[in-house]
């Protein structure tokens, strides 16, 4: 599994990283997703972050 963050649609408010710190990261203005594929073990909390976004900026892809 993949995420993307689509820079033009996020707000930067952070939910992601505090939601899965592992594999999203807040920079100065947006999140960035910081592994190219998610590990197994944190499958279920990108996916959280990605269902939690405000904006629906967070679009998963699975393999």
């Amino acid at each position: 599994m993949k995420v993307d963050v689509d820079q033009e649609e996020c707000t930067g408010c952070g939910l992601c990283a505090d939601t899965c710190p592992d594999v999203f990261e807040l920079g100065e203005e947006t999140a960035a997703v910081i592994v190219d594929v998610v590990p197994e073990d944190l499958k279920e909390d990108a996916r959280q972050a990605a269902e939690d976004c405000p904006v629906e900026a967070i679009k998963i892809v699975e393999e």
